[in-house]
């Protein structure tokens, strides 16, 4: 179920490019942890649990490798914990490592809902008519993501069908992959080229060519809108009046607790909950509406 998908494709488009912009220009780890927390639960309530603890295992691995690294490599800060190869290994360092890591696997998981809710009809909604081929060469390449999975399981069946897969030497299962990576590079420009054809004889990107389109506002997309933008706005006016601006470098700066970053920090929440709260107020109302059948 996917509540926050029904509303308009601008709503939704807008309310990704707030919360990306906060993740990845916002160093700072409160801010970090919450789109973390926000880009987890929305993940988890879109995708079956199976799904969601795979990718758990691992973008954790992921984490640690880019969090470890930083230090290995950054010698900057003034608490020095011990010596490495005669480097010192800093506090800063470590902390700011785990914050790259933060963004980083926050951005993946805001991206990876993103992909499901923005499909590529409401990506050519969005961009059809301001860049109409650089958004059908886009919605392609997304589109071809999973057919690409779909024609490699089927070239891979038929070939073990003929018998092709059934030798053990390593030299003919090197060149059965082979055989199976040109089919589907194959099967992918002829996709391609037949998908451009179509759309150019559809008129598809000319001036003045109408558009059928399937979304349409309604009041709560306005009042949607209206609020993202209220809470973005907000959060921008409390950072651009130096609230909450972190640094690690040379040494930590102290958080105070004052009350205009407590709000900061609570318009921050609300906004990377947003999507969250859709979802389960969708699935508490099915629920409820299930029992009384």
């Amino acid at each position: 179920m996917k509540s926050f998908a029904s509303f308009h494709p601008i709503v939704i488009f807008v309310y990704y490019v707030a919360v990306i912009i906060l993740t990845m220009f916002m160093m700072h780890p409160f801010i970090l942890g919450l789109s973390l927390f926000g880009s987890l639960v929305l993940f988890a309530l879109m995708n079956p649990i199976r799904v969601f603890w795979r990718d758990i295992c691992f973008y954790a691995l992921f984490f640690l490798l880019i969090a470890i690294t930083n230090p290995i490599f950054v010698h900057k800060g003034e608490t020095i914990l011990f010596f490495l190869n005669d480097n010192p290994v800093t506090l800063e360092a470590i902390i700011y490592g785990f914050a790259v890591a933060t963004m980083l696997v926050a951005v993946i998981f805001w991206s990876k809902s993103y992909n499901d809710i923005i499909t590529s009809d409401k990506f050519i909604y969005l961009f059809g008519k301001i860049v109409p081929k650089l958004s059908l060469i886009i919605s392609i390449a997304l589109r071809f993501i999973p057919l690409f999975k779909e024609q490699i399981k089927k070239v891979n069946q038929t070939q073990k069908t003929l018998g092709l897969y059934t030798s053990k030497s390593i030299s003919d299962r090197v060149l059965s992959g082979i055989r199976l990576f040109n089919s589907l590079i194959t099967w992918a420009l002829e996709n391609s080229i037949q998908q451009a054809d179509a759309m150019k004889a559809q008129g598809y990107g000319l001036k003045g060519r109408t558009n059928f389109s399937l979304f349409y506002w309604y009041v709560r997309d306005i009042i949607m809108l209206t609020f993202i933008l209220l809470i973005f706005g907000s959060i921008m006016f409390l950072y651009v009046k130096d609230s909450n601006h972190f640094t690690y470098y040379p040494i930590i700066t102290k958080i105070p607790l004052s009350i205009q970053n407590i709000c900061q920090f609570v318009l921050i929440l609300i906004l990377m909950i947003l999507p969250s709260l859709i979802e389960v107020k969708e699935i508490i109302q099915w629920k409820y509406l299930k029992s009384k059948m």
